[in-house]
């Protein structure tokens, strides 16, 4: 049997059930290619009491998990919430395919802490993902959905790729929002949510940018729409 286990976003934020359910699995594999993890592995395993095996997103989208739980219990940790990522559907896919039986174990995602700033969940529109730019390969589509959902006033959630600096993230930002002429007024700044160094910072990129050094990864970026006037009330705490 496979299980899928969400970690939360701290070392403790595990459930008691995804806990008691490790204890059955022969193996525990860990997810780490979508997300700079804000502790270590090594502290995961004196929590949880068993050693863990890293595995990259080939291993994942390869049929070892598969094989393995067809004969034996095997557990996948994941940061956050276990179905966060389309990689991880797509297990699911695998195992009703290859009759595996599997089992979710649901804890907190980054999307749920993004409540503290005020701003209203049901209020966001499609979610998009800012890959880490490349020579000769400078790709700005994340801001596509951006530009749809700032056309109905909705909150845009865009998520950080694993090792991009946020020097780098906000100069890849300013540099597609000027290629495609969208109007950047203000963002948010989601860091390291969900554990005792959690922060929020609000304002245009020329302020942040100023601000880098306390900004401390896994971060995540929040282009707002629309706000009501509690929303707005609310984010201005945080603005720099």
């Amino acid at each position: 049997m496979l299980y899928l286990i969400g970690l939360g976003l701290n070392e403790k934020g595990i459930s008691i059930e995804g806990k008691e359910i490790i204890k059955k699995c022969k193996k525990i594999y860990l997810e780490t290619y979508t997300v700079d993890f804000p502790y270590s592995v090594d502290k995961l395993e004196k929590i949880i009491g068993k050693k863990i095996v890293k595995m990259e997103r080939k291993d994942v989208e390869s049929e070892l998990l598969i094989k393995e739980a067809k004969k034996e219990n095997i557990g996948l940790l994941i940061y956050g919430c276990p179905l966060f990522a389309t990689t991880h559907i797509s297990l699911i896919m695998d195992c009703l395919k290859n009759k595996v039986k599997y089992q979710v174990f649901y804890s907190a995602s980054v999307f749920d802490a993004i409540a503290e700033s005020g701003l209203q969940l049901y209020k966001f529109g499609k979610i998009s993902s800012m890959p880490k730019w490349q020579k000769n390969y400078e790709p700005d589509s994340f801001l596509e959905f951006a530009e749809q959902n700032n056309s109905i006033g909705a909150h845009s959630l865009i998520l950080i790729d694993i090792g991009l600096k946020i020097e780098d993230c906000l100069s890849q930002l300013d540099i597609a929002c000027k290629n495609r002429s969208f109007d950047l007024n203000k963002l948010l700044i989601c860091s390291s949510l969900g554990t005792s160094e959690s922060s929020f910072y609000y304002g245009a990129v020329e302020e942040l940018m100023k601000k880098m050094k306390k900004i401390k990864p896994p971060y995540c970026i929040v282009i707002p729409g629309e706000m009501h006037f509690l929303e707005n009330e609310n984010i201005e705490r945080f603005e720099i």
